[in-house]
């Protein structure tokens, strides 16, 4: 079996502590993903960004070739995702990352 996509396995090891994310778009943020799995090789993750955007929800998923983790956005008032860009880098946040 090929190996994970190393992004999401970050991602699974480090939750549900919070985790700052590097999207493709150059835009990073800290999130806290409440639940994160693998289904073989498709990733899954469903949580919240705690340093700004607080009331949205934030779904991760694999791409169908598995090459990519996708970030998308769900606000409070909105109906379904919209996607916002491709996880290049993910990394443990620090404390101090969090709302004042």
């Amino acid at each position: 079996m090929p190996d994970l996509h190393p992004i999401a396995k970050r991602i699974h090891n480090v939750q549900p502590d919070p985790i700052r994310l590097e999207l493709d778009s150059g835009e990073t943020g800290v999130y806290e993903f409440s639940s994160t799995e693998f289904f073989q090789r498709e990733f899954r993750g469903e949580g919240v960004r705690i340093d700004a955007d607080v009331d949205a929800a934030f779904r991760l998923v694999t791409s169908e070739d598995h090459e990519r983790v996708l970030l998308g956005r769900s606000g409070p008032d909105e109906d379904g995702w919209a996607m916002l860009g491709t996880v290049v880098a993910a990394e443990r946040a620090g404390d101090d990352d969090g709302p004042p």
